[in-house]
Order: C-alpha cells, then structure tokens, then sequence
C-alpha cells in the first residue's frame, strides 16, 4: 500500500477508532467518521467539550485504526492539530470532511464542534482476508 492507496482505503471506509491519551495517561478511545485529505492526513470533527480534544490540546499525541471488518486494517500514528477556526488549513481540512460527510456539514459551522487534523508519522497495513496475513508498513514521505 502506498500514500494514495492509504488516502483511498481511509475515504472507502469512514470510519475509525481514535486513542488519545488522557490526563493521567491511560488510553482514551472514540468511534468516529474520519476522512483523509490528499495530502494523507487524517480529519475528523468533535465536540470541544469532548475528552478526546482536551486530550488532543494537552498531547496531540494520536493511534487511529481503520478497518476490521472486512479481515483488513490501516493502524496509524501521527501527531493531532486542533485547527483554529478561520484559518486556511481549517477551510482546506474542512472542505475534504465535508465532501466525505455532506451529512455533517452544519457541525463544520458549529462553534460546539472542532476540526482536528492528523498528521501520520507512521502507518501499517494488514490483510488478513486470503492466505497468510499480510502486514505492510507505508511509506508516508
């Protein structure tokens, strides 16, 4: 799998299971819609008064799994920015969740709802759905 593929796999599949860490250090986890943008960043929305983005604001520190039920998964890790609103990025990262999402289009105008992007620092494939499993590392640079 390489970058576009990730970009792909990600867009086919929406959804994720995201692990921040919290205050004391132990692993928080949310279910959520993600997308990813062409640059193969991850973005998703939450409320502000979530755990995961105050987890996010004190340790952008980020696990993302996607995949699973179809016998195949892209596990990552990366580096959470919390965008501000307004900004250039936001309106980029924004625009990638809302063509993914046109459903949830209203929270990307909600101040209750933050956009957060995820910059991966390191990606893994696995394909468990014929013969021997298959676990590939990405090349992300």
């Amino acid at each position: 799998m390489d970058r576009s593929e990730l970009i792909d796999y990600v867009l086919v599949h929406g959804d994720a299971v995201v692990s921040t860490l919290g205050p004391d250090g132990a692993p928080q986890s949310a279910y959520l819609s993600i997308t990813a943008t062409d640059r193969a960043e991850l973005v998703f929305n939450a409320r502000g008064g979530s755990r995961k983005i105050a987890n996010l604001r004190r340790d952008p520190r980020i696990a993302v799994v996607i995949g699973g039920r179809e016998r195949s998964t892209l596990q990552a890790e990366g580096r959470a920015e919390v965008l501000e609103p307004g900004s250039d990025e936001a309106a980029r990262c924004a625009s990638a969740y809302a063509e993914a999402f046109p459903w949830f289009s209203t929270s990307l105008t909600n101040p209750e709802f933050e956009l957060v992007r995820v910059g991966l620092d390191w990606a893994r494939f696995g394909d468990y759905r014929e013969g021997p499993p298959v676990s590939t590392e990405i090349e992300l640079s």
